[in-house]
């Protein structure tokens, strides 16, 4: 069974998991490992917390960790919210803490989370394509992850202001992120929330995946993106499916900033 790269706790403002709760049912599940990897969102302005108590977090992952050393292979992560002047205060914290796997995700633009409508109205139909402008700056500018996370994350949004996506649509937007991931040596996850957020498959699309190959991308991740227990390790077997058909044989998992390669 895979292991889950992307798993939230009530360590994230927007999950009141247990991360005791996420670890017994990783060892329900059979899976080979997981990876803590709670939302750090600095300097933004939302109604739900995002900041991260890293002290805590990091005193309590390791203590769970040693706890469960033998039966399941945790791992310390964290989902970075990516914003480009942050390059100074990310290097800080990676500096103070020895992550083994940091995401790095985009889930403001522009001051507004896509999850809002105030971004739809701020945005209307350049809704997603300002969204991954905004991506590549990211990932042009930023250094400070391994993984990039729900690389398509709007659109799990954007269907009820009537706003249609499709990897073909936004191509010129969309290829040159994935170049840039490729050229810096960064993976790109799969996300299997997309399955439960509307999309009807992950986060990105298969054509995302597929083109990801195609440029020579071989760092692919997979997570869940679970806030809860029961999105735990979701779909990943046909997410496994989806990746073998976009042409990976295997994909990684991360430990001290080093990705391992697992069989799919």
């Amino acid at each position: 069974m895979y292991s889950d790269s992307h798993i939230h706790t009530r360590f994230s403002g927007d999950s009141e998991e247990l991360p005791e709760n996420q670890a017994e049912k990783a060892l329900m599940l059979g899976l080979e490992g997981i990876c803590f990897t709670d939302h750090l969102d600095h300097d933004v302005v939302s109604d739900v917390n995002f900041e991260l108590d890293v002290p805590a977090y990091w005193e309590y992952m390791t203590a769970l960790k040693e706890r469960y050393r033998g039966r399941l292979d945790i791992r310390i992560g964290v989902e970075l919210g990516l914003q480009t002047h942050l390059t100074e205060y990310f290097a800080r914290l990676l500096d103070s803490y020895p992550f083994d796997y940091v995401i790095g995700s985009v889930h403001f633009v522009g001051g507004l989370d896509p999850y809002y409508p105030e971004y739809f109205r701020r945005y209307g139909k350049g809704a997603y394509l300002t969204y991954f402008e905004a991506t590549y700056d990211c990932v042009s500018s930023l250094d400070c992850y391994d993984s990039l996370g729900h690389l398509d994350y709007i659109a799990r949004y954007g269907g009820p202001y009537g706003l249609e996506y499709s990897y073909e649509k936004y191509a010129d937007a969309i290829d040159p992120i994935l170049r840039r991931l490729i050229e810096g040596g960064h993976a790109l996850e799969c996300n299997s929330g997309g399955f439960s957020r509307g999309m009807g498959g992950p986060n990105p699309v298969s054509d995302v995946l597929r083109r990801y190959r195609e440029l020579g991308g071989e760092l692919v991740t997979i997570g869940s993106d679970a806030h809860r227990i029961g999105d735990l390790g979701a779909r990943f077997p046909e997410c496994g499916e989806i990746l073998r058909k976009a042409g990976f044989d295997r994909y990684v998992i991360y430990r001290d900033r080093k990705p391992e390669y697992k069989a799919l």
